[in-house]
């Protein structure tokens, strides 16, 4: 399934980074699936009236990270998902943003436990859903 692919150019969020987030999402979601393509640079470029260097720059973060693989002369495909982090390091990158989460959350009055919950449920939104 592809991503319907969308920016705001308004947003504090530069575009390569709103590119790359979305890709990352679908491939957690399991909206896309190891081995699938994703448009070519110039095509996604085009489609979303952007410089090409703002798409390689997205595919760029995202090949750092193994989400997506370049294969010379086929096209860029989503890669093989592995665990290249340990738990501390992973926990060392989620912090800032829980920080970020629960800082605000508690700013708006949300209770800790309305967080969680909060949490738990959006988790459950974005992961892939057992067909029944």
């Amino acid at each position: 399934m592809a991503i319907d692919f969308t920016i705001s150019p308004g947003s504090a969020a530069p575009i390569f980074k709103q590119i790359a987030d979305q890709v990352r999402l679908a491939v957690s979601a399991g909206k896309m699936v190891e081995g699938e393509a994703l448009p070519s640079v110039r095509a996604l470029a085009e489609k979303l009236l952007v410089n090409p260097n703002t798409v390689a720059k997205a595919y760029a973060d995202l090949a750092a990270d193994s989400t997506i693989e370049t294969q010379a002369g086929r096209g860029v495909f989503v890669g093989r998902r592995r665990q290249m982090y340990t738990k501390a390091e992973r926990h060392r990158r989620l912090k800032p943003h829980l920080d970020a989460l629960v800082t605000e959350g508690l700013l708006l009055g949300f209770t800790v436990e309305e967080l969680t919950a909060a949490i738990a449920a959006r988790a459950e939104q974005l992961l892939p859903q057992e067909p029944k």
